[in-house]
């Protein structure tokens, strides 16, 4: 009953709408955080980009590819897990880049810079990780144009989310809001309706491995990108930020490649392994917060007293911040000939 369901003609389309309003909302507000100016700017120092190019196409799919190999998965579970693992990275990553006191540069420009970067590596990547099972229908049938196809349609929503940054940013500031609720709605909605389709007998289908790598997979990405900060020497809040973002993938891309790409007869219960991944990804980088709330925050006051500089774009407003007097002391003449600084305290 369940697969039926998940193949009645209606219903399907009706998901396909979904995700693709959704991953297009997901990509406006991303480029909406986007600002040219700081791009310049990164592009002249190319650490993110470097970095992005490092943490979601060579460490994410090779451990996609590893976790598949060691939990012997078969061709439709491994093409799901690596489809998940080839993603550029999340706009999840730049909230949660917030809540830890990140920097929000970096965070967006590794995001934007990594979507960029899909367009050509993600199927690079999946045609080369894919070679073990090559011989079975699920891989010979993997659509590499398609999901190039995909790819290319999410530059429209970004470009034209740098456009209004650039001419409106008060709008933009609030796009980039309406987008971080979107997702986590989107991914609701669609974490439900998935499961109510598929139905309890298909779900009851999934292996236990693919929910241990949907458990693994991100824990493994936020260690992975954590060790490769410290490697570039980074300070301890961009170690936080490259952490994120390379464990956080678009679970919305993947989603709708699995979706647009496959036949729902054919991908099955995997369809909802990128949805398991966003479920895990998203408590692991709370508990992620959790922690540094509880433990952190006082190193991080540390490390930025006299070197505060706000490196925020436009996830500024999210945070609650007072407002830093901009006083640093006021100038008093006491006597002829005679001046002295009396300083004031600056709220940090």
């Amino acid at each position: 009953g369940g697969g039926e369901t998940f193949g009645d003609r209606s219903l399907s389309q009706g998901l396909s709408v979904l995700v693709g309003l959704g991953l297009c909302v997901t990509m406006l507000g991303l480029g909406c955080a986007v600002e040219l100016g700081q791009l310049g700017q990164q592009l002249r120092r190319p650490v993110g980009l470097l970095l992005a190019l490092l943490g979601q196409f060579v460490a994410m799919p090779l451990l996609a590819f590893l976790l598949a190999l060691i939990f012997a998965l078969d061709e439709v579970a491994a093409v799901a897990v690596l489809l998940c693992g080839c993603c550029p990275g999340g706009n999840l990553s730049n909230l949660m880049s917030v809540l830890v006191d990140g920097d929000m540069n970096l965070s967006i420009i590794m995001t934007a810079s990594s979507t960029l970067l899909a367009l050509f590596l993600m199927p690079l990547c999946l045609w080369i990780y894919s070679r073990h099972w090559i011989n079975t229908a699920v891989v010979q049938l993997l659509p590499l144009g398609a999901v190039s196809l995909t790819l290319g349609s999410t530059l429209l929503p970004i470009g034209l989310g740098v456009l209004i940054r650039y001419r409106h940013p008060r709008a933009a500031d609030l796009l980039v809001k309406i987008s971080l609720w979107s997702l986590l709605v989107t991914l609701v909605v669609l974490f439900i309706l998935t499961g109510t389709m598929l139905g309890p007998d298909l779900l009851a289908q999934i292996p236990a491995s693919v929910y241990a790598i949907a458990v693994l997979m991100p824990l493994a990405g936020y260690a992975l990108g954590y060790g490769l900060a410290t490697v570039f020497k980074m300070p301890p809040h961009c170690r936080r930020t490259v952490s994120l973002e390379t464990g956080c993938q678009n679970v919305q891309l993947c989603t709708a490649i699995l979706k647009l790409t496959f036949s729902p007869e054919l991908i099955g219960s995997m369809y909802m392994f990128p949805l398991l991944y966003a479920l895990f990804q998203s408590a692991e980088a709370g508990l992620f917060v959790l922690a540094y709330k509880m433990y952190g925050r006082d190193s991080y006051k540390q490390d930025t007293l006299g070197e505060e500089e706000d490196t925020d774009i436009s996830y500024k407003k999210l945070k609650e911040e007072d407002v830093a007097d901009t006083s640093y002391g006021t100038v008093t003449a006491e006597e002829h000939n005679s001046i002295q600084m009396e300083p004031t305290q600056t709220a940090l």
